[in-house]
């Protein structure tokens, strides 16, 4: 099978099928870290929990990306 055809053929998938496709090819391109994903997830939990108990006080998105073109 020729790349085109193959690109073609994956074009046609269903959104989600698609996602899976280009999801699995940049994992052989950049294979995770188990090592970094554990850390993101502990740092995605600390987060979560500052959320949840108010440690922290949430800023709605609008607002940041304002603060950011300013």
């Amino acid at each position: 099978m020729k790349i085109q055809e193959l690109i073609q053929e994956a074009e046609s998938l269903p959104v989600e099928k698609r996602a899976l496709v280009v999801d699995t090819l940049l994992r052989t391109l950049n294979p995770p870290d188990q090592e970094i994903d554990q850390k993101w997830v502990a740092v995605s939990r600390r987060r979560l929990d500052e959320a949840r108990t108010g440690a922290v006080e949430a800023v709605p998105g609008d607002q940041v990306f304002k603060k950011n073109l300013e």
